[in-house]
């Protein structure tokens, strides 16, 4: 269990912040960016839930955000060994199959798309798509990080794979709550 008993520590206050394993990176260093893009995410799911009524899409992204923790745990970890242990926190297979699993549950339920959707609706449907664009670019941050450092390729994947999950939970979330928006290409060009 993680205890803080103090929230400023100063260590950072000359621009560097500290890694899992102690070592400290530059706090604009891109694995810094993706570290903050996937807490970001995580806000934003935050704000969904305030919105997301309905049970089952409250219980998907309530683990998403855990794992979300998990995965900045898993990017603030240096080093090639990605397999977890007790002390170690990494993205795992598992995880990605079960969002593999819920997207294609979800999918059962809508109608196919006929038109790219804006990212709209009522219900937390706009939220959830806001925490999907976030996470785009949580996994472009990340992309740009493993440029620099190795990363858990799970991790990675983890992240495209939620993009897809939120995208089809906004359809659902949105599909209770009024419908969605399609896009109307050149609409307003008079």
């Amino acid at each position: 269990m993680v205890k803080l008993n103090k929230i400023y520590t100063r260590t950072g206050d000359n621009g560097d912040t500290g890694l899992a394993d102690g070592s400290r990176i530059a706090k604009d260093h891109p694995l810094s960016a993706a570290i903050g893009d996937v807490d970001e995410a995580n806000s934003a799911i935050g704000v969904a839930l305030r919105h997301v009524t309905a049970e089952r899409p409250r219980a998907m992204l309530a683990a998403i955000q855990n794992e979300l923790f998990d995965l900045g745990a898993d990017l603030a970890t240096p080093g090639e060994d990605y397999a977890p242990s007790e002390m170690v926190l990494r993205i795992v297979q598992a995880q990605i199959d079960r969002l593999e699993r819920e997207v294609d549950a979800m999918n059962e339920t809508l109608e196919p798309l006929r038109s790219f959707i804006l990212p709209a609706g009522g219900g937390g449907a706009a939220e959830v798509h806001l925490a999907r664009a976030i996470v785009r670019r949580a996994e472009r941050s990340a992309v740009a990080a493993r440029r620099e450092a190795p990363l858990n390729p799970l991790a990675l994947i983890y992240l495209n794979r939620l993009s897809d999950h939120l995208f089809v939970l906004a359809r659902l979330v949105a599909k209770d709550g009024g419908g969605e928006t399609l896009w109307q290409p050149g609409a307003t060009r008079g």
